[in-house]
């Protein structure tokens, strides 16, 4: 189970991010562009090693909406009909941490 929890989501759609506050006080911005290219699902990471598909031309991307996954996650659904990725609380701390790296790596890729 999750080590961390969070305290307070808010989406934003004309910012085109989320931001999430969790227990220990750390507070995360996450570009919905990075929480579509990094998703969890199979249909972006694959099945296994060496499987993950890099996507291109998400910057626009936006979340229509988010369900909550039990205690543990958030299933995100986006404007451009991917809706598969459930994301836990440990996975978004760990794009919040890691983003602007992970966001750089793909823009390197394009």
């Amino acid at each position: 189970m999750s080590q961390v929890w969070p305290t307070r989501l808010s989406f934003y759609r004309r910012k085109k991010h989320l931001v999430i506050d969790f227990d220990d006080g750390e507070r995360f911005t996450i570009p919905f562009e990075l929480l579509r290219l990094e998703s969890p699902s199979a249909e972006v990471q694959g099945h296994g090693p060496g499987q993950k598909k890099w996507l291109k031309d998400k910057a626009k991307v936006v979340v229509t909406q988010a369900e909550r996954v039990g205690r543990y996650a958030l299933r995100l659904g986006f404007d451009d009909g991917h809706a598969s990725g459930i994301y836990s609380w440990d996975y978004l701390r760990e794009l919040g941490e890691n983003g602007k790296a992970l966001l750089k790596a793909h823009h390197s890729r394009g």
